[in-house]
């Protein structure tokens, strides 16, 4: 059997099973169904953790033969987490708040069944100053509704960015080198020859 089908990615997002599929990677999807309520008090990268963590092993337990990779992202705005808008005039209100500052994108990455490992990957984002106009566009394109921190830097939300310190496909939702490097490190054959680490 190849070793390959045996890693699964506790992930519904689109984005996700994108960015891993580039890569040439072969994975099926077992998405986890857990409940995301932050903690009182919580800081983002101990949430984000927590929760990749949770999901690997809810998956992992209908599937003890395989490595399954979860993730977690959000955005951090200073001590506020910037979850998924439920609506556009909730996505307009955190793009405004957005607007012209520096924020924080943290996904927490877990491997578990097979092997366990985890981590947390952190890029600061920086906002242009955004007119009212452009803010009222971008959430009524219905982009921003499903994604955390109401923006997809991959999409149309691309013209919000200034500036990126750190993993761009952090931002997307998965850190890719970050992942390979945890993938390889637990025994994931990875798409190149001798690829592990």
């Amino acid at each position: 059997m190849d070793p390959t089908a045996l890693f699964v990615l506790a992930s519904a997002s689109p984005r996700r099973k994108d960015l891993l599929a580039q890569l040439g990677l072969r994975f099926t999807v077992a998405a986890a169904d857990i409940d995301e309520t932050p903690m009182a008090g919580e800081i983002a990268r101990n949430y984000v953790h927590r929760l990749a963590v949770e999901k690997a092993r809810t998956v992992a337990t209908r599937h003890p033969d395989a490595w399954v990779l979860a993730a977690d992202t959000t955005v951090a705005l200073g001590s506020e987490l910037l979850g998924k808008p439920r609506d556009a005039a909730e996505a307009r209100e955190m793009l405004t708040r957005l607007s012209g500052q520096v924020h924080e994108v943290f996904t927490g990455i877990a491997v578990a069944g097979r092997a366990q490992a985890s981590e947390v990957v952190r890029t600061q984002v920086t906002f242009r100053a955004l007119s009212p106009e452009e803010i009222a566009w971008y959430a009524d394109t219905g982009e921003p509704l499903d994604k955390a921190g109401a923006y997809a830097i991959q999409g149309k939300g691309g013209f919000l960015v200034q500036g990126i310190d750190g993993s761009p496909t952090n931002v997307v939702g998965l850190p890719l080198g970050e992942t390979l490097a945890l993938l390889g490190r637990v025994g994931v054959p990875l798409p190149w020859p001798g690829g592990r680490r």
